[in-house]
């Protein structure tokens, strides 16, 4: 610490060039700690998922629905303790880009399927009594004013009504919150089924627990077994499995936050080695005259690894707690969308690591040229 003011003094020489150096590493950081909240709210459902839950869907693609017959079917096998129907329904209120996450499934079983959606026994009765009952993400109810007992004309974004519309009026009977979930609204879907004018009888897939997760890929393949060969076959995965999957589709998401932050922090690099090989080579005389008046090798290169390291540490935490801010605000403007969107805490752990390597990797030459430094060939350039 009692070379701080040094340090500080030093970093101060060329204050435009330091200020533009520091301004790289935040900017750096900041982008790191963003790529790491969009990877983490983008996968973050796999790591929640239940262990003991699989979810069934038609082979071909997961837009094909199933027959209903299915569901019957999956709640007989030996090993499955309970199977609900989940279907995507859309969701529009009022309009275009007012979006609802909506679900169709079955009251009575979803709860058994997904517990951690708690609802007091006098709110799941009256979801249950209600054929237009729903409940809603406290988000989404928070975001439109909605209230327990409101009626919301909900407008699907597949399916007609039989009364000529796309409209259908449910009833909020509960509103919940969840550490993966506070954005999404469930309907009967009976009261879908009912009222469609096509694809009735289907269902969208099939989410189920085991009693054993152990045996969970074994009673995957004796599901997916039954339907070999028909006109409706299945493909049964673990939530985990099926959820990363989900996210898959628009790319790996872990090697594409991996690229994009290789790319950048070795630029980053080049800029802080830069930097600091200028910064040494304008001080060699001074290099040597410490050394004259009693320095040793190593506290003089000592210093140089401190110099590059403190402006790296300094440009990272200001940026760790830049994205930490913005990731805050993404987490509010997106929560109806990516319930989990958070910079992880993890961020920071790299982010240090990160840091001290890239100060120690940047600082390595003009180190090693301050290490080898000769007092009587330095002072000769004088």
């Amino acid at each position: 610490m009692k070379f701080l003011p040094l340090l500080w003094s030093n970093l101060q020489r060329k204050r435009l060039r330091t200020w533009l150096t520091l301004a790289s590493i935040v900017a750096a950081f900041l982008l790191f700690g963003i790529l790491q909240t969009m990877k983490a709210a983008l996968t973050g459902g796999a790591e929640l998922a239940g262990a003991d839950r699989l979810i069934t869907m038609n082979k071909v693609t997961f837009i094909q629905p199933l027959p209903e017959s299915h569901l019957t079917r999956v709640r007989g096998i030996e090993g499955v303790k309970v199977a609900t129907p989940y279907s995507w329904f859309g969701g529009v209120y009022q309009d275009d880009r007012n979006k609802v996450i909506t679900f169709a499934v079955d009251p009575e079983t979803f709860l058994q399927v997904y517990p951690e959606y708690e609802l007091t026994e006098e709110e799941h009765k009256a979801w249950i009594n209600d054929r237009a009952g729903a409940i809603v993400g406290k988000v989404t109810a928070e975001r439109y004013g909605w209230q327990v007992g409101d009626t919301i004309p909900l407008r699907s974004d597949i399916y007609q009504n039989q009364d000529g519309t796309q409209i259908w009026e449910v009833n909020i009977r509960a509103i919940f919150a969840t550490t993966n979930d506070s954005a999404s609204m469930f309907i009967h879907h009976e009261y879908l089924d009912e009222a469609r004018t096509f694809g009735k009888d289907t269902i969208g897939m099939i989410v189920l627990r085991v009693d054993d997760p152990q045996r969970s890929a074994e009673i995957a393949r004796r599901i997916d077994a039954m339907f070999a060969n028909s006109a409706n076959e299945t493909k049964t995965d673990n939530e985990r499995a099926f959820l990363q999957s989900w996210a898959n589709q628009m790319g790996n998401i872990g090697a594409l936050v991996t690229a994009v932050a290789s790319v950048v922090f070795f630029t980053l690099l080049l800029v802080i080695a830069n930097t600091m090989g200028q910064s040494v080579r304008e001080r060699t005389n001074e290099l040597a005259v410490m050394k004259t008046i009693g320095f040793s090798r190593g506290t003089v290169t000592g210093l140089v690894l401190a110099e590059s390291m403190l402006l790296t540490v300094l440009g990272a935490v200001i940026g760790l707690v830049l994205a930490s801010g913005v990731a805050q605000g993404l987490g509010k403007a997106l929560a109806q969308y990516f319930p989990t969107l958070g910079m992880p805490a993890s961020t920071y752990l790299i982010g240090g690591v990160l840091a001290i390597v890239l100060g120690a990797l940047a600082s390595a030459l003009p180190a090693t040229y301050a290490w080898q430094l000769k007092i009587v060939d330095a002072l000769r350039r004088v």
